[in-house]
């Protein structure tokens, strides 16, 4: 079982809370990205570097990502991919995208990003605040659990 981040998007704090949950369980958190990023010191965190490009971290988490894997992620396409592969998903912000939920989620993306494109919308999401990273916390937290029970 790994965590598979897509780094190259993903808080400081989060990658934070993700090294401390690695040394803590002995998981296996893979940082996906397509620049050298500041990786804390960890036997269980390792840096993977794509080359850049347009999705190629995205491609190279769907490309290794396995079922019961967890994939931390705030972009909807690839959550949908992971989940596709049987992957659980939960964002920076601690939402759980799950089969149920997903379809829902990739048509309010869509939308928003039409919306964007026609200047009724504008901006991206709040800073990361103390809930969300709480809500990130639990979510983690939750997963390691149902994971080391299941042995």
């Amino acid at each position: 079982m790994s965590i598979w981040v897509d780094a190259d998007a993903c808080p400081t704090v989060i990658r934070d809370i993700l090294v401390r949950a690695a040394d803590r369980c002995g998981i296996a958190v893979v940082l996906v990205a397509n620049r050298a990023l500041n990786v804390p010191r960890s036997r269980f965190v390792r840096q993977q570097l794509v080359a850049a490009g347009f999705d190629a971290a995205d491609k190279e988490i769907v490309r290794q990502a396995e079922r019961g894997d967890l994939v931390v992620t705030a972009d909807i396409p690839l959550a949908a991919e992971a989940i596709e592969k049987q992957a659980e998903v939960i964002s920076p912000r601690g939402e759980c995208f799950t089969p149920d939920n997903i379809r829902e989620r990739l048509a309010m993306r869509d939308l928003l990003d039409t919306l964007r494109g026609s200047g009724l919308a504008s901006g991206g999401p709040p800073p990361l605040s103390a809930t969300d990273r709480q809500q990130f916390a639990n979510a983690l937290d939750r997963y390691l659990a149902r994971r080391q029970a299941a042995g």
